[in-house]
């Protein structure tokens, strides 16, 4: 006795849930191609706020949390309104055990979130804050 296999007819596929393919994660390189743009990009000085926080985001997924705090720094400092910044910069600083570094990054952007009036990140900064104690 032949036994079929167990693939879904191509109509039913959409109604039968189909297994998902694993996906390997693999460590990203402490350099990358995206890495170089952004350092080249925001050092041009025609730059935007969008590019400062890329760079910063991007140091900040290689792990290199001193760059991307010094990335976030300039953020700040050159567009203080830039209000996403101070959410991940808050959340790579509570990674890393600098508690009180944190804490004084999410009241900036508490600040910043209330002066533009941006309630959305408001809430998301309070709550980071309040996680915090």
């Amino acid at each position: 006795m032949s036994v079929a296999p167990q693939v879904a007819h191509v109509a039913m596929r959409p109604i039968i849930p189909q297994p998902r393919p694993v996906l390997m994660r693999t460590a990203m390189p402490a350099t990358s191609k995206r890495l170089e743009f952004l350092r080249k990009h925001t050092a041009s000085g025609a730059a935007d706020a969008f590019a400062f926080y890329g760079l910063a985001m991007e140091l900040r997924s290689l792990e290199l949390h001193d760059e991307s705090l010094a990335a976030f720094g300039e953020l700040r400092a050159r567009w203080p309104d830039y209000v996403p910044a101070y959410l991940m910069c808050g959340q790579m600083l509570e990674k890393t055990g600098k508690l009180d570094l944190a804490k004084e990054w999410l009241k900036a952007g508490i600040d910043a979130a209330r002066t533009k009036g941006d309630a959305h990140a408001l809430g998301e900064l309070e709550a980071a804050l309040a996680a915090l104690g």
